[in-house]
């Protein structure tokens, strides 16, 4: 059984699936539209996955938005899925963090944000380089009920 990914259709099959002449393919292909991956010989194998992306790419087309702006396009919605994998990554984190943090007041964590974006783990207790810029989150803890 293949999945989506699976790279099964040569260009022609492809290409026909697509709704497209199989040149058009090349030219996605040179221009990093669509990326088939490759068999022996250098000929190109699409997946489901890629004939679904040529169809949205013939989609946008038909819709007027030119080629420069379909590969940007792409490659904002590529770097939109690796954001969201890296949130749940620290998502995980955090929440990882968190469990230990509970039974060890010493394993708490308190994060800064520097001045590049990145997000820095402190020990509690700890300050951020003397010449960072960095912003430290903190709440204040709850004694006393407050």
């Amino acid at each position: 059984m293949t999945d989506e990914f699976s790279a099964v259709f040569v260009i022609s099959v492809a290409a026909e699936l697509a709704d497209m002449h199989p040149q058009t393919l090349r030219q996605y292909d040179r221009l990093g539209l669509v990326r088939p991956q490759r068999q022996r010989g250098k000929q190109r194998r699409y997946s489901q996955r890629d004939v679904q992306a040529l169809r949205e790419i013939q989609r946008l087309s038909k819709a007027g938005v030119s080629l420069e702006g379909i590969r940007r396009i792409i490659e904002l919605e590529d770097q939109v899925a690796a954001l969201r994998s890296h949130v749940v990554e620290l998502t995980d984190e955090l929440d990882r963090t968190r469990l230990a943090a509970r039974g060890s007041p010493d394993l708490s964590r308190v994060f800064a944000a520097g001045s590049a974006g990145d997000v820095v783990t402190l020990a509690r207790g700890q300050r951020p380089r003397a010449r960072s810029q960095a912003l430290v989150v903190w709440q204040p803890s709850r004694k006393n009920g407050r």
